[in-house]
């Protein structure tokens, strides 16, 4: 069994009880192996060590027009949150993104675990690399992502425009800022 499947199972190394891998779920071990087999068809692999370098800030965004926040591009790689306005801002391999705080299973605040490198979900435990890819847990699909676009030494948010990957893959695809 490789060290990376060990990684993500995480809760099993924390329990008293001895994790076989009989005590994996399947909807867990399928969803790794797409993940895994998504990252190779794109030819990416956003391991958890590429991740685990990348801390944690707290922001609150500028009200900028009607929908939208305001937000200095980040000069690394970093997750920011806005809690105010429920924004996670990512720069991540030269890309920014933003997603809802919200895990798409039942909409419970995400919390990145900079040790992983991954967001995941405390209620049923649900992960997601860091552009919002589903890893494992009991939901179904990407975390959802804002409409974003740079201009000058900004990042705009338009907090009204959310794609689910699951219903507009070509708007949640193209919702990146290459940096």
């Amino acid at each position: 069994m490789s060290q990376r499947f060990l990684s993500i199972h995480d809760d099993c190394r924390q329990s008293s009880v001895p994790c076989e891998p009989s005590d994996r779920s399947r909807r867990e071990f399928f969803g790794h192996i797409s993940a895994a087999a998504l990252a190779a068809l794109v030819g990416v692999e956003l391991s958890a060590s590429d991740a685990s370098a990348v801390p944690l800030t707290n922001i609150s965004g500028a009200q900028g027009a009607a929908n939208e926040r305001t937000y200095p591009v980040p000069s690394a790689d970093t997750v920011s949150i806005d809690r105010e306005a429920e924004v996670i801002l990512v720069r991540f391999h030269q890309q920014a993104l933003a997603f809802n705080l919200a895990c798409p299973h039942e909409n419970t605040a995400l919390r990145w675990r900079q040790e992983d490198g991954r967001f995941q979900c405390p209620r049923h435990g649900s992960k997601y690399q860091p552009d919002g890819t589903f890893i494992s847990g009991r939901a179904t699909r990407n975390l959802d992502r804002f409409a974003i676009r740079r201009d000058g030494d900004k990042l705009i948010v338009d907090v009204n425009r959310l794609y689910r990957s699951d219903q507009q893959k070509a708007e949640w695809d193209a919702a990146a800022v290459a940096l």
